[in-house]
């Protein structure tokens, strides 16, 4: 069963046609990634898309930084299947996002299993898929693949780097290790530190995947196996209820309690039967087709590590910040979201003064959706958007 949750459709096409999806080395064995855990990649890969042309000073670029699961493929028309971009109404000719002004650069992230090096790459080494042996990487290592590839492209300076859910967190971290690069950041329904509550989410979908006989230790890549199926689509459930809001699922699933005497079958009584149960059970089973459970565990550990302005951080995010005061931030937030919602806003809002920033600028939006509203035509998220890169 499939239920759109949106109440306004995404807008089709952006002008740009077929987009082709690149792939550029960054880390190889005579220069390799150095990781924060103390090992290092000899070899990585990162998938990108690029809209829009570069400037003959470099200097006109704008970052869109994904979400947790999704990829690099954030405008226009695939190329092969002509799918659609995740972020279609906001990229593209005299869209907020303009690729007739900014050259736009959107990469897949270190760890993720669509494009770029991750645990389901084949190890140099070994000609075997990395899987569990994978080193365990952090936000701070992902932004260094990303800085690699902004030097790969000729990139000497960023406009703005707009980042929502995760890429935000991506975009603080880029800002924090290299301020004089960057010129604005745009936060949206991000954190500068989880919560308890938003990393009891993510342990429990990990440990349901841990827990699956499918992960085989990790090995299930090396083995051929069908992996962790059922506890990869328990996690994409946990983590999918956060996604929207209260309002929406009520809305859309919400239907009455049956009536009259339960079935003389247990088996049928238990079966999912409900809007609700079908609609979750859809997120898990689709999930299952396009993503890697190791690469859930990759890149979600991370995001409960992350605090640039936690205790043992401060006095840098500080010194990091000093280095470019005035660089602008806009950090937006929906009424409706309970994942990173209004509270995690005005909390990075007040870090980023505290640590010196001078150009910080909070916006809630109103928005039915919950979480997942950047995705959808929210009302005037476009226009701050578009402001933010205009100033």
């Amino acid at each position: 069963m499939v239920i759109d949750l949106s109440a306004h459709a995404r807008t089709p096409g952006t002008g740009l046609g077929a987009v082709r999806t690149r792939r550029e080395v960054v880390a190889t064995p005579t220069d390799p990634l150095a990781l924060r855990c103390g090992r290092s990649l000899d070899h990585v890969e990162v998938a990108y898309q690029t809209y829009g042309e570069l400037s003959p000073a470099g200097d006109n670029a704008v970052v869109v930084l994904h979400a947790l699961t999704a990829d690099a493929h954030a405008a226009g028309e695939a190329e092969g299947d002509g799918g659609p971009g995740w972020w279609d109404s906001v990229i593209g000719p005299g869209r907020p996002i303009d690729t007739d002004r900014w050259f736009v650069v959107c990469a897949n992230l270190l760890g993720s299993c669509l494009g770029t090096t991750g645990p389901a790459s084949t190890d140099p080494a070994t000609g075997r898929p990395w899987g569990i042996d994978f080193p365990p990487i952090t936000i701070g290592d992902q932004v260094a693949v990303l800085r690699r590839l902004g030097g790969a492209l000729g990139i000497t300076r960023y406009h703005a780097l707009v980042g929502p859910s995760l890429g935000g967190m991506h975009a603080i971290e880029w800002f924090l290790a290299a301020p004089e690069e960057v010129e604005a950041t745009i936060l949206i329904a991000t954190t500068s530190e989880l919560t308890t509550e938003n990393r009891a989410f993510s342990a429990a979908g990990r440990q349901a995947i841990l827990d699956d006989p499918g992960f085989e230790g990790g090995r299930y890549l090396e083995t051929g196996g069908a992996g962790p199926e059922r506890g990869l689509a328990a996690a994409r459930r946990f983590a999918h209820i956060t996604y929207v809001s209260s309002e929406a699922l009520e809305r859309k699933l919400g239907d009455p309690a049956p009536a009259g005497a339960p079935p003389r079958s247990a088996a049928e009584w238990l079966a999912p039967g409900r809007a609700v149960e079908t609609y979750l059970e859809h997120q898990g089973q689709s999930f299952l087709r396009r993503f890697d459970a190791l690469s859930y565990l990759f890149l979600t550990r991370p995001m409960d590590d992350f605090a640039p302005f936690g205790p043992a951080n401060a006095e840098a995010a500080c010194r990091a910040v000093a280095r470019n005061p005035t660089a602008r931030h806009l950090v937006l937030s929906f009424d409706s979201d309970w994942r990173f919602g209004t509270s995690h806003a005005v909390r990075l809002a007040a870090r980023l003064r505290a640590a010196g920033a001078r150009a910080v600028e909070h916006q809630e939006l109103a928005a039915p959706w919950g979480h997942d509203s950047f995705l959808l035509e929210t009302p005037g998220m476009g226009e701050l958007i578009a402001r933010a890169l205009a100033d």
